[in-house]
């Protein structure tokens, strides 16, 4: 591991310490040239292995843009070590979520291609690395560039959808709005649940499941330039049933990003919200009151929970690690079933 900055962490509020721990450790644990730590950041606890996408970039002597994916494994003495993964029936892979419905695996936000339209894919978490695709339009219609996707307790699959893509000259012209869908795999129906986003981005699940958070980055556009008057927000929902279907009710701003746009987002068991902003790692109490900030230089796109007491970052060229206090863990794996101190194969 390389050398910790502890410097960085910012508290306002105690409620924050008590996540801290006495010894809140970050690390950079794997430094990169190109932009290799961007999204998905999902955690297979039985490999000890974490998959992650690049951000955009064009590899040296080509000529178009690509993204890869790869597996971050951690060995016995706790080092890291990157491996390449050889995806091209995923186009332009963004976030991911464990799906456990064909084995070990994940589940990528594909944003597609000129040629190809993107969706949802399945990927095994070993090799060959068999993928299969899951959804890849409504109705006929298909997708922007799915961007964000998180998996409820009943198995429904629920992800985002902003026409990115097409601002960044990988996908045509959008011909849905920026929304967010719902996709039952049994029934094959997958509907719309939220629109009036500018460009809707992470999205989770409360511990308990009553409450969904998404985040809006439309601050930030598809080319890198921002604009002020567009959202940087994180809203929150409540998640009911009407006749025996879900419904999303109550939209409501729950925080705003003071630096940057709110990303990636994930709760911990005890209701807290944590967000990759502009400046690092953000947390909120339920309540919406920000506790504290892990500052990382550059920002942090997304992260995932590991381990009780750890957090994984990624800022584009490094991958990070938070050590914190070993009582906090992610209500992810847990609503999905997933022991996160699981013991390796």
């Amino acid at each position: 591991m390389m050398e910790a900055q502890n410097s960085n962490i910012q508290v306002y509020s105690n409620e924050f310490n008590e996540i801290l721990g006495n010894a809140p450790q970050l690390t950079v644990a794997l430094s990169e040239d190109l932009p290799l730590f961007h999204e998905a950041c999902v955690f297979v606890p039985r490999l000890d292995a974490v998959f992650v996408t690049s951000n955009q970039f064009v590899p040296p002597g080509q000529d178009g843009k690509t993204i890869v994916i790869s597996k971050l494994s951690r060995d016995g003495n706790g080092l890291w070590r990157r491996e390449e993964i050889d995806a091209p029936n995923i186009p332009f892979a963004n976030g991911g979520i464990n799906y456990k419905c064909f084995g070990d695996g994940v589940l990528f936000c594909v944003q597609g291609s000129l040629t190809r339209d993107g969706g949802l894919m399945h990927m095994s978490a070993e090799p060959p690395f068999d993928t299969r695709i899951i959804v890849d339009n409504y109705r006929g219609y298909p997708f922007n560039s799915p961007n964000d996707v998180v998996v409820h307790s009943d198995g429904s699959i629920w992800f985002t959808d902003p026409a990115y893509g097409a601002e960044q000259g990988i996908r045509p012209e959008a011909k849905l709005a920026n929304q967010v869908y719902r996709f039952t795999p049994e029934g094959e129906d997958v509907r719309v649940m939220a629109d009036g986003f500018g460009k809707p981005n992470g999205i989770c699940f409360s511990p308990d499941e009553k409450t969904v958070y998404i985040t809006d980055s439309d601050f930030v556009r598809g080319d890198g330039n921002v604009d002020a008057k567009r959202a940087r927000t994180i809203y929150a929902f409540d998640l009911i049933r009407r006749h025996g279907a879900p419904f999303l009710t109550s939209r409501r701003v729950f925080a705003y990003s003071d630096t940057g746009v709110p990303d990636g987002i994930k709760c911990d068991t005890d209701g807290n919200v944590y967000a990759g902003c502009g400046d690092g790692l953000n947390v909120w109490n339920p309540g919406g009151s920000l506790l504290g900030k892990v500052r990382v230089p550059g920002g942090v796109a997304n992260f995932c929970f590991g381990r009780s007491g750890e957090i994984f970052l990624l800022n584009e060229t490094k991958f990070w690690v938070l050590k914190m206090a070993p009582h906090i863990k992610g209500a992810l794996l847990e609503n999905l079933g997933i022991d996160a101190d699981a013991e390796s194969a």
